[in-house]
C-alpha cells in the first residue's frame, strides 16, 4: 500500500501533490542587501517536487536581522530577487509559502541599523553568541520595547506579508518559533512585561495575535501557517509551564481557519521530547505539519497513526533535492555535508546530485 505522505491534501483552497514539506532552512546565501539571487533561485527550484516548499526565514526589516546573507521581505530589490525564485519554482510545478521573521534579542549591534540594540520583550540578554559578518560575538542586553511601540512591529509584518503578495508567494508563514521575537513574547522566561503583553499567557499572545491579524489583511486564512516550537530552548529560550502555554497559544489560533499549524516536536538542542503534543494537534483540527528530525519510515507512522497531516524534512532536503522520488523509490539518500550548512557558493548547496544525475545511462 502507498504511503499516505504521497497522497494530495488541501491547503485553503491550494491543493498539494504530495504530504513532503522542505522545511525553512537558513542557508545563509542571500546577495547584497539581503536580496535573494540567481543561486538561491536554482536551489529552490531544485526543491520543486515538494509538497510545499517554505522558504528560509525572510527578515521583516531591517531591526529583524540577525545573521548574516539571510534574505529579506521589506524592500523593492528583495521583492524582485523573490519574483524570480517564485518564477522557477511555479514554472517547475511547485508551491512555496514565506516565512516571516523577526530575531528579537537574537541578533547584535553590528547587524541592526545604526548600530542600535537588538529589541526584544524584555532586557534580558540570551545565553551564546551572535553569528555576525565578524565571526561570533556575544549577545548583548537587548532594548526592552517599549508599548507603544509594538504597532510599528506588527506593521513591519503587516508589510511583509503585502510585498510577499506582490512576490507571487502561494502563502505566508509566521515563525513563531526557535527563540525569536514572537516566541520571545510567548514565554515566561523571556517575557517578564508587566503591561498588556507581559504576564498571563493571554497576554503574551497578544503580539502574534495581532501580527496574525495583520497578516490576514493581505491573504485570506487558509493561505497563512503558523510555526511553533513549544518544547525547543534554541536560542536560550524557556517557559516554566510550556504544555499550558501552548495550549491556549493554538486555542486561539484554532478559530481562525488557518493553512496549517507547523510544530518543532521536542527540543532540538536535547532531543528531549516531553510535551503532549496530541493535544495541540487536538486543539487545532486544521492541518497539522509535524518536523524535527523525521525519516520515511517515521513520517509514514506519524500519517498513519493520525498524529500529523503533513511532515516538515530539514537536513534530508538539504541533500537531496529530488526527496520525495527518493522516497517513493526507497532509494538511498545523499548524505548532508554539515561544514557547507551555512554560507559559501553552490558547493553543498546546489550541487547536490539527483538520482536521475546519479543512475548511468
Amino acid at each position: 500500500m502507498q504511503s499516505k505522505l504521497f497522497s494530495p491534501i488541501r491547503l485553503g483552497d491550494l491543493e498539494l501533490p504530495n504530504r513532503i514539506v522542505m522545511a525553512p532552512l537558513t542557508r545563509n546565501r542571500a546577495g547584497e542587501g539581503n536580496v535573494p539571487t540567481a543561486l538561491n533561485t536554482e536551489y529552490y527550484r531544485q526543491r520543486a517536487g515538494a509538497g510545499l516548499i517554505i522558504s528560509e526565514a525572510a527578515q521583516v526589516s531591517p531591526q529583524g536581522v540577525g545573521y548574516p546573507a539571510t534574505p529579506g521581505i521589506h524592500n523593492e530589490a528583495q521583492v524582485a530577487g523573490w519574483k524570480a525564485v517564485l518564477e522557477a519554482v511555479h514554472s517547475a510545478g511547485g508551491r512555496m509559502f514565506i516565512q516571516l521573521w523577526h530575531v528579537g534579542r537574537i541578533s547584535h549591534p553590528s547587524l541592526q541599523p545604526d548600530g542600535a540594540a537588538p529589541v526584544a520583550p524584555s532586557a534580558i540578554r540570551p545565553a551564546g553568541e551572535a553569528v555576525t559578518y565578524n565571526g561570533m560575538q556575544p549577545f548583548e542586553t537587548p532594548r526592552a520595547l517599549d508599548t507603544d511601540e509594538l504597532p510599528g512591529i506588527v506593521a513591519q509584518y503587516r508589510s511583509a506579508a503585502r510585498l510577499a503578495r506582490t512576490a507571487g508567494f502561494d502563502g505566508v508563514e509566521i515563525h513563531a518559533a526557535n527563540g525569536y521575537l514572537l516566541d520571545q513574547f510567548l514565554r515566561d522566561g523571556s517575557n517578564q512585561r508587566s503591561d498588556a503583553y507581559g504576564g498571563p499567557v493571554a497576554n503574551r499572545y497578544r503580539l502574534l495575535g495581532e501580527v496574525l491579524a495583520a497578516v490576514l489583511e493581505s491573504w485570506p486564512a487558509g493561505r497563512v501557517g503558523v510555526r511553533l516550537s513549544p518544547e525547543n530552548s534554541f536560542n536560550d529560550i524557556r517557559d516554566s509551564d510550556a504544555q499550558t502555554t501552548f495550549n491556549h497559544v493554538v486555542e486561539q489560533l484554532a478559530p481562525h481557519g488557518l493553512a496549517y499549524l507547523h510544530v518543532i516536536e521536542g527540543d532540538m538542542m536535547s532531543g528531549a521530547r516531553e510535551l503532549d503534543y496530541g493535544a495541540f494537534r487536538l486543539r487545532f483540527a486544521g492541518p497539522y505539519m509535524a518536523n524535527n528530525g523525521f525519516d520515511f519510515a517515521r513520517a509514514d507512522q506519524w500519517l498513519e497513526q493520525d498524529r500529523a497531516d503533513l511532515i516538515a524534512f530539514g537536513k534530508l532536503y538539504l541533500a537531496n533535492p529530488d526527496l520525495v522520488e527518493r522516497f517513493r523509490q526507497g532509494a538511498p539518500l545523499n548524505a548532508p555535508d554539515a561544514d557547507t550548512f551555512y554560507g559559501g557558493d553552490a558547493r553543498g548547496y546546489t550541487d547536490y546530485p539527483t538520482l536521475e544525475e546519479q543512475t548511468p545511462l
